[in-house]
Formats: structure tokens, C-alpha cells, sequence
């Protein structure tokens, strides 16, 4: 029985031939392949990809409020600091001020028995009320205030405060020629400027 060459599938070849419903055509060149399948789960729950998401946002949430933890407790370290501080430099204000007031008690005390004399021998009160002065200067000198009535020496803006300008041909001038209030302390430490007049310049 002869045998006929078998034509080929026009409707798979021919694109404007319709194809019946369900049948399939062989692929054309570099048409993607079908992938596999994808699983869904059985439980009907989202698999990962519809959670990733989600997931990412829960870690956002929780990475901000680490960051707020951080930050309040930041703060409260910050202020348990500054009021550690204040009370220490408070602290350190009293022993000072202690220091200072005991310092001169010995010179009230000498100031309190040169009035119970007042009516002894006024050159003996004078030489009691010396003798405090020269108590209390000591102790500003220990705390750290020495006494300035140094005369002869070139005016210093740093250490002196010029209440008059006099005309001396004994003294050079821009020197210091008399003290009307003595300094007390030098540089950072100064407490106040001697007070003093100056021979001015021909």
C-alpha cells in the first residue's frame, strides 16, 4: 500500500489559522520555557515571599525602639552626671568656704580682746589692732592672696588701679609713688588691684 508523505500541521504553523480549544503549539524559537510549579502551602497560609514584608517591617519597629531605648537612657546618664557633678562642685564650695571662715576665726577672736582693753593704754591698742592686721594679711597670704604695697615700682595695669597722677622730680616717671589701698593676690588668683597714684611724665 503506497504510503503519502504526511503534510505538516498547518494549524500549528500557520498563525492565522485557528486553533482549536486545548491545543497546544509546539514552541517558536526563544520562547521561555515554563518553570516549575510553584508550591503553595497547604495549610493555605502565605508562603515567604507574601511575609518578607511584613517581617522587614517588624524589624524596622524594633530596631527604632532599640534606638530610642539607647537614646532615653543616654539622657538619664547625661543628667545623673551633671547632677553628680553639681553636687560635688557644691560639695567642694562648702569645705571651702569652711576652710576660709576658720582661717579667720583667730583673728576675730584677737579683735574681740582688743575691745575688752579698749580702755587700757591706747598705745597698747594700737599695737593690739597691728598686730590683727598683720594676722589676717598672713592669712590671705596662706590662702593664697599676698599683700601688694610695693611703691617705687613701673606702673602695671595688671596689678594696679590708678586713682592719681602726681608730679615727683624724686621718682621716674610711670612709677608707682604711693599706695591708697593695698592689692591683694596676683594674676588668675588676684583679688582686687592696689589702688595707687603714678608720676606722670614731664
Amino acid at each position: 500500500m503506497p504510503t503519502h508523505p504526511q503534510e505538516p500541521d498547518r494549524a500549528a504553523s500557520d498563525p492565522g489559522v485557528p486553533v482549536p480549544e486545548g491545543a497546544g503549539r509546539p514552541p517558536h524559537g526563544d520562547l521561555p520555557q515554563p518553570g516549575p510549579p510553584r508550591s503553595e502551602p497547604a495549610n493555605g497560609e502565605p508562603g515567604p515571599d507574601a511575609a518578607g514584608p511584613a517581617r522587614a517591617e517588624d524589624e524596622y519597629t524594633t530596631a527604632i525602639q532599640e534606638l530610642e531605648d539607647r537614646w532615653r537612657r543616654a539622657l538619664a546618664d547625661l543628667d545623673n552626671l551633671r547632677k553628680r557633678h553639681a553636687r560635688e562642685l557644691e560639695r567642694e564650695r562648702k569645705v571651702e568656704r569652711s576652710r576660709t571662715a576658720a582661717a579667720f576665726l583667730p583673728v576675730l577672736d584677737n579683735l574681740e580682746l582688743a575691745l575688752t582693753h579698749a580702755g587700757a593704754d591706747p598705745g597698747a591698742i594700737v599695737e593690739g589692732i597691728r598686730a590683727v592686721r598683720d594676722q589676717a594679711v598672713n592669712v590671705l597670704e596662706v590662702l593664697g592672696y599676698p599683700r601688694h604695697t610695693e611703691t617705687g615700682v613701673a606702673f602695671d595695669p595688671a596689678r594696679h588701679e590708678v586713682v592719681g597722677v602726681v608730679q615727683d622730680p624724686d621718682a621716674p616717671p610711670g612709677t608707682v609713688v604711693e599706695v591708697l589701698r593695698p592689692g591683694y593676690g596676683d594674676g588668675e588668683r588676684q583679688l582686687r588691684p592696689a589702688a595707687v597714684t603714678v608720676a606722670k611724665r614731664e
